[in-house]
């Protein structure tokens, strides 16, 4: 700056400053990479992500804008250690310089690594990768589902292996992406899509080898939580035998490769075939054995079956015999019985029932005369009892005693009787109960017993 410039200095507003200082930084510092540890993380429903980039001695703000923070394969957490790429820029409103990050990379491990850590335990306190959950594979499925790509060599190595094993089974193949942006959507659709069909009782997931970044659509949350809620078993066949996916923790069976996982929902048709004509060759044999054994058992029945008839036919005609016994028997005593009855019938004419009940019918009407004049008598002497005993209930009651001119003293509040002169005291007021009708009088004076 020259001497005349020192004489005659510019008036700058705060914002004219500020912004000539902005555009100086992001001219110095366009690309820089920066260590630090995330502190002050805040997350706003806008995406972006803002926090504080600080070590032991010193701290710079920072902000991830929404798209990349998007692109993020791990999540940010306070403490961590990370290195950043971006700009220095100074936020004009509060004239503070800034951090504008546009990559983030954990320190000490890949981003990857740190999002795969990060999402397993997080699914895992779930329960997604329970071994309760983890269900049996169909023994003999007669439709297979296949989630991934038609152009790699593991759908190939499938098909190979389902048409060797069992060449009838149905194969129904969703063909998705498996790697690249917008594959585990894909692959998570195609999982759900199968599954949803009745027809399909088991479904393979997976695709070939590869880098760990090209396998990475089978960690993807969206994957994980399609495999676990499928409603038929799911094999994870992702990669080769080394190669380890969220899928594999959820699916219901590992298998290390897709052939392999061909091989471990179909059952050898061939071998089926011998193992079942085994089976019917022993179960001949024993049924002709049982047959054997049966057919024995029968005729020694048979044998057994005329002796039993030689013993009916035999008993049949004893039977016989002893009805004809009895059929002579019993004619023999009716006809005795039908004899002893006749006797007994003149015998009863003989002594004529008929004429001794005339002579008992002449005593009736001396018997009835006899029985009417007793209980007259009879009810004279009770009316007379009763008559009596009515007299001495008057003589003994209350009433009766109130009409010979005495009365009955009560009190006037409780109507309890007065026996004696000392229950009242003077000037209450006592009821007097006569023959007919009630006095109510007050107590003037009260004499004691021994006062004539």
């Amino acid at each position: 700056m020259t001497g005349h410039n020192l004489a005659l200095p510019l008036l700058l507003s705060v914002s004219d400053v500020t912004r000539l200082i902005r555009n100086s930084l992001e001219d110095q510092f366009q690309d820089v990479w920066i260590e630090g540890e995330i502190s002050n993380l805040r997350a706003p429903s806008s995406g972006h992500l803002y926090f504080t980039l600080k070590d032991s001695q010193s701290q710079l703000r920072g902000v991830l804008f929404r798209s990349g923070a998007l692109r993020l394969r791990f999540a940010l957490q306070e403490g961590l250690a990370v290195i950043a790429r971006g700009r220095i820029s100074v936020y004009e409103p509060r004239g503070e310089y800034q951090l504008i990050v546009d990559s983030l990379e954990p320190k000490g491990v890949g981003a990857f690594q740190l999002a795969f850590e990060q999402l397993k335990e997080r699914l895992s306190q779930e329960g997604l990768f329970d071994e309760a959950r983890k269900r049996r594979l169909p023994a003999f499925p007669r439709t297979v589902g296949v989630v991934t790509s038609l152009t790699g060599a593991a759908i190939r190595d499938i098909v190979a292996v389902l048409r060797r094993r069992c060449p009838i089974v149905n194969l129904l193949i969703a063909p998705v992406p498996v790697q690249g942006d917008g594959a585990g959507a894909s692959i998570a659709e195609a999982i759900d899509a199968l599954s949803a069909m009745p027809q399909v009782e088991v479904l393979i997931v997976g695709r070939g080898g590869g880098a760990s970044e090209d396998l990475w659509a089978f960690n993807e949350e969206a994957v994980v939580r399609a495999i676990a809620r499928s409603r038929v078993p799911v094999v994870s066949a992702v990669g080769h035998e080394i190669d380890v996916t969220l899928s594999d923790f959820a699916a219901d069976h590992r298998a290390p490769t897709p052939s392999a996982a061909a091989e471990a929902v179909v059952p050898v048709l061939d071998e089926i075939m011998e193992r079942l004509d085994e089976l019917a060759r022993r179960l001949s044999r024993i049924v002709d054995t049982m047959l054997q054994m049966q057919r024995h058992r029968f005729e020694r029945s048979l044998n057994v079956l005329h002796e039993i008839r030689f013993r009916i036919q035999t008993e049949a005609q004893r039977l016989d015999e002893l009805r004809d016994g009895l059929t002579r028997i019993f004619t023999e005593q009716l006809t005795t019985l039908h004899r002893e009855m006749v006797e007994r019938r003149h015998l009863l004419l003989a002594q004529g029932p008929q004429s001794r009940i005339q002579r008992s019918l002449v005593l009736i009407p001396q018997l009835c005369k006899r029985l009417e004049q007793e209980a007259r008598r009879g009810l004279i002497g009770r009316r007379q009892s009763v008559a009596l005993q009515m007299a001495a209930l008057d003589a003994l009651s209350p009433l009766a005693i109130l009409q010979r001119g005495f009365s009955i003293v009560q009190t006037v509040s409780d109507g309890r009787v007065l026996r004696r002169a000392s229950d009242v005291a003077v000037g209450a007021s006592v009821q007097v109960r006569l023959a007919e009708g009630q006095l109510v009088c007050q107590v003037d004076k009260v004499m004691p017993s021994s006062i004539a």
